[in-house]
């Protein structure tokens, strides 16, 4: 299964945006733009994008700079480039969403992120909340502002230790290594990702997937935190964007889907009113590829459309 449709989109910042369409096959009721997680690739949400086409909805996915077939300056696969950070993803989902808004003018765009592209798909929805009909945060590790502070602070000495933005040393081992630990009985370094072994085995065996990521890519990782956290992004968005949350009880990086109700609680904290979330409790990280993807897909869908209409 693929998209239908590829291009490459150039951007402000210097990026050649590998781009992916799926177009329903009739009339269309939306538009889905889809932000990926780190160490992976936007087709590898082509089953997404097709089950969205056929309920009427226009799928848009895009590599991150330093992730799949994007091509940026100083950024090859793991790296997000010279002096490029998180505002610099978030000024790349910009190029693609104005994109999206002169082929479709009209149509409602709901941001969809996973993980990485949770917590960026966020930070887009806190600073451009007038533009979108939705957002949509699934399985994003966010951090703590305490933690976020102190693994920037853990970055910053590996970098000047090791004298340039190379792959962290540190970081795979306090996340994708303690999460592949984390797993009883696990038979892949990867099982954290899902229950279903097929899946994993394709993430294992896809050379734009489980490469480590440098020094650079890290610290705005938890850049992308610190934000989403900022006081001042949450009191300018409008109150009443629906949010749909969603989590793996089993999912080590967020510590087994609470990171997700604190970001419930968060969000209704500071005024937010219209959020959906759920926990799936057996699943861990990847819910689009987990053994219950039918259930979680048209979950989505039942919430999309509700929204929308």
């Amino acid at each position: 299964m693929e998209f239908d449709d590829t291009s490459m989109l150039s951007t402000s910042t210097g990026a050649d945006l590998h781009l992916l369409h799926r177009a329903p096959g009739g009339g269309a009721r939306a538009v889905v733009q889809i932000n990926h997680g780190l160490a992976e690739h936007a087709g590898r949400y082509a089953r997404f994008a097709d089950f969205l086409a056929g309920r009427g909805f226009h799928a848009y996915a895009h590599d991150h700079r330093g992730h799949g077939r994007t091509k940026a300056p100083g950024a090859p696969l793991g790296h997000f480039g010279h002096q490029a950070g998180a505002d610099t993803l978030l000024s790349d989902v910009s190029a693609v969403h104005d994109h999206i808004a002169v082929r479709h003018p009209g149509l409602p765009v709901i941001v969809f992120g996973h993980s990485m592209g949770g917590m960026i798909a966020l930070n887009f929805a806190l600073r451009h909340s007038g533009r979108i009909a939705g957002a949509t945060v699934w399985n994003a590790p966010l951090a703590t502002r305490l933690e976020g502070l102190a693994g920037k602070a853990v970055l910053a000495w590996e970098r000047f230790r090791l004298g340039s933005d190379v792959p962290s040393r540190l970081l795979p081992k306090l996340t994708f290594g303690a999460w592949a630990r984390a797993v009883a009985g696990h038979r892949t370094a990867f099982d954290w990702l899902s229950r279903d072994p097929a899946e994993v085995d394709k993430y294992v065996a896809d050379p734009l997937c489980g490469f480590d990521a440098s020094v650079g890519v890290w610290t705005a990782l938890f850049d992308l935190s610190l934000m989403a956290a900022d006081a001042a992004a949450h009191r300018a968005a409008r109150k009443d964007l629906p949010f749909h949350l969603v989590g793996g009880g089993c999912d080590p990086s967020t510590r087994r889907g609470s990171i997700v109700l604190d970001l419930e609680k968060r969000l209704r904290r500071n005024g937010f009113s219209n959020l959906e979330t759920r926990i799936y409790e057996e699943n861990r990280h990847e819910s689009l590829n987990e053994i219950n993807r039918g259930e979680v897909m048209r979950d989505f869908a039942a919430w999309a459309e509700k929204i929308i209409d």
